[in-house]
């Protein structure tokens, strides 16, 4: 069994310990190093080599958003899942705008914390239905940045690329469903919704199943 390796990062002393006694205590996980700010993180990275980053937001200094996209530009860089209060959703866009796999609440369940690790190690999106709605509420809110950024003529253009069944998988995203919910509600297999997804991710040329759910919702506006 190959070992996941892990830098977790936080400036919070009592949630590093209890993460890396959740992740400690399974056969496959292994934390190599912790750090408390941003700078921190990037040392570990540099000196450890990790497959995943478990990445804070908002720390003093610098940032989880400014690490997480110099961490991101280093050749063979680790996957980055980004660890959130939500009090900072903003930052979580940036950081999976950045390249992000995908991102938990700190007070998820530890089993959940575990899949969403094994998931980014494997270099799939970990993204929680529930904490994706709100991060979408916030991006597409009057006034924010990801409103700015995109219109909704530019978000329909992508989208009408697509085919009637891929823009149906799109919007089920949007919605927040998984690969299962997605299957039954379209009533295809879990390897068609893979290859829709795939195909998302080609033709929106996006990175992340975020970047097409707010597409969906711009389209809306």
């Amino acid at each position: 069994m190959q070992t996941v390796r892990i830098v977790i990062v936080d400036d919070d002393q009592l949630v590093r310990m209890a993460l890396r006694l959740v992740i400690e205590g399974e056969p496959d996980l292994s934390v190599v190093a912790e750090a408390a700010d941003g700078n921190a993180a990037i040392t570990a990275v540099d000196e450890h080599r990790p497959d995943v980053v478990l990445m804070d937001v908002r720390m003093p200094g610098r940032d989880g958003l400014s690490a997480t996209r110099e961490i991101l530009a280093r050749p063979e860089p680790p996957r980055v899942l980004v660890l959130t209060t939500f009090d900072s959703d903003e930052l979580v866009l940036g950081a999976l705008q950045a390249g992000a796999l995908g991102f938990v609440l700190k007070d998820t369940p530890p089993p959940q914390i575990v899949t969403a690790v094994r998931t980014v190690s494997g270099g799939n999106p970990a993204l929680s239905p529930a904490a994706t709605a709100r991060v979408i509420a916030a991006a597409t809110g009057p006034g924010s940045s990801a409103t700015r950024r995109s219109s909704r003529d530019e978000a329909r253009r992508r989208l009408s690329a697509l085919t009637e069944r891929e823009l149906d998988t799109a919007r089920a995203v949007a919605d927040g469903l998984g690969n299962p919910e997605i299957a039954d509600r379209l009533h295809i297999s879990i390897a068609t919704v893979k290859a829709h997804i795939g195909n998302l991710f080609a033709k929106l040329t996006v990175e992340n199943r975020v970047q097409i759910a707010l597409l969906v919702r711009d389209a809306q506006e």
